[in-house]
């Protein structure tokens, strides 16, 4: 009995069939080990490289220049493209792989750095296409964003003085080099919606931003994560000195923080409108800024760049403080550009608060929110719209609390996030439409990203006759899981559809189910895709909890907002 139905609905087990499960996970679990090993002997050889070279430093130059090759090639076997990490690299004069890992780097960075504006270059052949434009200033702010996530990475490899092995960072670097994919990831989409005559040419112009930094993750992930043997500051002193944690705990454990600045629509705060509050927030400020947001809807569209650090911004109640918009794709907006609220800069939190856009399904898409704020957090928050509501863009983020609604890809992106607590609201969409819970859009096997949506509750908003599955593979590692969620009868019990009609997607996705219960939870009927795991094991399921997946403990706590690691 395969692994499909050992886990029946409502948690319950099958003694003979989890034994047959058990069987196999063994199994995988010897073929892992296997891998491992072979990993280790690969760094043991790399490692073995540096060391000889040290010892033999009065070998002729021949030898030398030997081992460094050697060093470059056994680092970049573990790469997708080894043949751009090898011609890249060959300019190392060290065979230390921390080293080497830092050259990457800097080819990665500079490779991006050339094409960083390619709106000046292509602006006169994207005249008669005004998505096309757009597409473009996307691609700009996109591509200058993959830069600065490159450069935190630098910053942190290269930096000097006492704090942490590189190793104990991994996580951060993962992060910030998965971004920088995705930011190059949604220039290429933009311009594909756009159905740009161009694109083509750019996606290859982009070849090797896009290979080098996927080199860099893949480094990170397979060699540095395991040998990362040097120190680097730690994460206050590279970026600066910090509010003590005591004094941001202690202004947010109050119920209503004092704010810095007050928007009321009647004139009772410092300023009326979303915008004018915005416009006071310090750049790149390491000291928290709070947004106090009176009862009302406030009109408006609000884009917060990457430089916005620390903002917290918190309203009366979901329902009673309502920031609403009604960009989107059908009226001529790119999809990255429809979003109501949009925020970029890190650490950021968003609590007792709609986000709404009421475009309607006739516009297709039309966001509510979009983020890619790293370690960023929203409590009690709803993200209301109908088509691509919720674009979890990038980076680490934690919902708690939230009302998500929605008809189509609801909630997209390729950030590491995770949701607890949440109310997931699939909608009546158009006729002749169904409904998609999520799509998520992992492109590179190393990227630490994924959705986990974990203890929430999974029911219709009203009426909701349309076929509705949980979601689809919109990339070809596609990451989505859903644990320990109630799940209404009113799911399809296929549970997820292929992004392409009767074309089951590639075995490299990873969706998968853990003991969920409700109506809607018996996999019995779920599809049979080489990469759907319908009964995750607990080892399965520990990969894509607050702790592992986004490192919860180590900056949810300075925030106050409840949540289970596990």
């Amino acid at each position: 009995m395969n692994s499909v139905n050992s886990f029946k609905g409502y948690g319950k087990v099958d003694e003979l069939e989890e034994a047959a499960f058990r069987r196999k996970s063994r199994k995988r679990a010897i073929i892992l080990s296997i891998s491992l090993l072979l990993l280790l002997l690969l760094i043991i050889v790399v490692v073995a490289a540096t060391l000889s070279h040290k010892k033999n430093t009065n070998k002729d130059s021949g030898d030398v220049a030997g081992a460094r090759v050697a060093a470059v090639k056994s680092i970049c076997s573990v790469t997708q493209y080894r043949e751009s990490c090898i011609s890249s690299l060959q300019s190392s004069n060290s065979t230390n792989p921390a080293k080497i890992f830092e050259l990457s780097l800097m080819v990665a960075v500079h490779s991006l750095r050339k094409i960083a504006n390619l709106s000046t270059t292509y602006a006169s052949r994207a005249e008669n296409n005004t998505l096309a434009k757009q597409a473009l200033k996307i691609c700009d702010s996109e591509l200058n964003d993959a830069v600065e996530s490159l450069d935190d990475t630098i910053s942190a490899v290269s930096g000097s003085g006492g704090g942490k092995k590189l190793s104990s960072r991994i996580d951060d670097l993962r992060t910030w080099l998965s971004a920088a994919g995705t930011n190059q990831e949604t220039c290429l989409d933009a311009l594909d919606e756009a159905d740009a005559e161009f694109a083509a040419e750019i996606r290859d112009l982009m070849k090797n931003s896009t290979e080098f930094a996927s080199n860099s993750l893949a480094i990170a992930t397979k060699i540095v994560a395991v040998i990362g043997d040097f120190k680097i500051p730690s994460h206050r002193r590279l970026l600066g000195e910090e509010v003590p944690e005591w004094v941001d705990r202690r202004m947010l454990q109050e119920a209503r923080p004092a704010p810095n600045v007050t928007v009321a629509k009647d004139g009772s705060g410092n300023v009326k409108t979303m915008a004018e509050a915005v416009a006071l927030v310090p750049k790149k400020s390491d000291a928290r800024f709070v947004i106090y947001v009176k009862a009302g809807e406030y009109v408006e569209n609000i884009d917060m760049d990457k430089s916005c650090w620390n903002v917290m911004i918190y309203g009366d109640g979901k329902g009673v403080t309502v920031i609403s918009g009604s960009r989107n794709f059908v009226d001529g907006t790119p999809t990255f550009s429809t979003p109501t609220f949009a925020i970029a800069g890190r650490g950021f939190i968003a609590r007792d608060i709609t986000f709404k856009n009421t475009a309607g399904p006739e516009k297709h898409q039309a966001v509510a929110f979009r983020s890619g704020s790293d370690e960023s957090v929203y409590y009690r928050c709803s993200f209301d719209a109908f088509q691509d509501t919720l674009y979890t863009h990038s980076n680490r983020q934690f919902y708690r609390d939230c009302d998500v609604t929605g008809t189509i890809d609801f909630i997209f992106g390729n950030a590491g996030v995770v949701f607890q607590g949440c109310n997931i609201q699939p909608r009546q969409p158009m006729p002749n439409q169904f409904v998609t819970i999520t799509a998520q859009g992992k492109k590179d096997p190393n990227q630490n990203t994924g959705i986990s949506i974990q203890r929430c509750a999974i029911s219709p908003l009203a009426t909701l006759t349309a076929q509705t599955y949980l979601g689809r593979p919109w990339k070809d590692f596609s990451t989505t899981v859903i644990m320990e969620t109630n799940i209404g009868g009113f799911l399809n019990p296929k549970g997820w559809i292929s992004w392409v009609a009767n074309v089951d997607p590639p075995a490299s996705i990873f969706y998968g189910e853990y003991r969920n219960s409700g109506l809607g939870s018996d996999t019995a009927n779920r599809v049979t895709w080489a990469g759907y795991k319908p009964a995750m094991t607990p080892a399965d399921a520990s990969k894509y909890n607050v702790e592992s997946l986004i490192q919860g403990p180590s900056w949810l706590p300075s925030t106050n907002v409840a949540f289970q690691s596990t």
